[in-house]
């Protein structure tokens, strides 16, 4: 997922914030996940923490992982997405 489609759903949840508050919640924990995977990698490699590779992978992903998971809900019915299109 690029920054231009992370933008665009982030912009949606703010617009819809007293609608949504749950999803923009949601999105910003995922948004938080993604900004502390990318900001780890410099200290596990510096302190050689190789334990903690693959939750930082996990947590940079985490915005991908949601989006798809969303996806799959919206398609079989089980939530509504309406920020699908801005994908």
């Amino acid at each position: 997922m690029d920054l231009d489609a992370l933008q665009r759903i982030k912009k949606w949840h703010v617009a819809h914030q007293k609608d949504h508050p749950v999803e923009y919640h949601a999105w910003d924990a995922m948004l938080m996940l993604w900004v502390m995977g990318w900001v780890g990698w410099l200290p596990a490699f510096t302190f050689g923490a190789w334990w903690a590779v693959p939750m930082l992978a996990t947590a940079m992903s985490a915005p991908t992982l949601y989006v798809a998971w969303r996806v799959k809900a919206h398609r079989a019915q089980r939530l509504r997405c309406d920020w699908l299109a801005l994908r």
